[in-house]
């Protein structure tokens, strides 16, 4: 049987941060508009090798560490609203981060009953490039600071009207 093919149409990106020291929160979460792309976060694990000198033909591994590369880059539409929620975002990440409390960052994909979380730290928002006949885009920066999970879509979504 067959699912259902996905688009990425009304794909969102949300954040919030805990109220509770090292507890994902479940409601609460604020949609960061204007994202046009978001990158991959499932990383290829390193290959440990195990073979020993007893091997004739095949060398042996294990999986080791998995990598997501540094920060994230997402890219957004810079517009005043989109520079005014990333400036609310920085915000929040330090007044939970002076608390001892971690920012999440949750993706929420229409279709899925699930969506994919993270903590991470965001950084402030620098000059993007530009150029003649262009849409002024800017990239959003997050470093994961935790692994990303799957886990179920926030719980508060559906009465923010959205078609989530």
């Amino acid at each position: 049987m067959a699912g259902i093919q996905l688009s990425t149409a009304g794909v969102t990106l949300w954040y919030a941060a805990e109220t509770a020291a090292g507890t994902r929160p479940t409601t609460g979460y604020e949609k960061i508009s204007e994202i046009k792309s978001i990158p991959e976060l499932n990383p290829e694990p390193d290959n440990l090798e195990t073979t020993t000198l007893e091997e004739t033909e095949w060398k042996t591994y294990i999986p080791g560490l998995k990598d997501i590369g540094g920060a994230l880059s997402f890219t957004a539409n810079l517009t005043e609203v989109s520079m005014t929620e990333w400036e609310g975002v920085v915000d929040a990440y330090d007044t939970a981060a002076a608390d001892n409390k971690a920012t999440w960052f949750c993706i929420v994909i229409p279709g899925l009953t699930k969506a994919l979380y993270f903590t991470g730290q965001p950084s402030p928002m620098g000059m993007p490039a530009m150029e003649v006949s262009a849409v002024l885009e800017t990239t959003l920066y997050i470093t994961p600071t935790g692994a990303p999970q799957w886990a179920a879509k926030p719980t508060d979504l559906e009465s923010m009207s959205l078609d989530v």
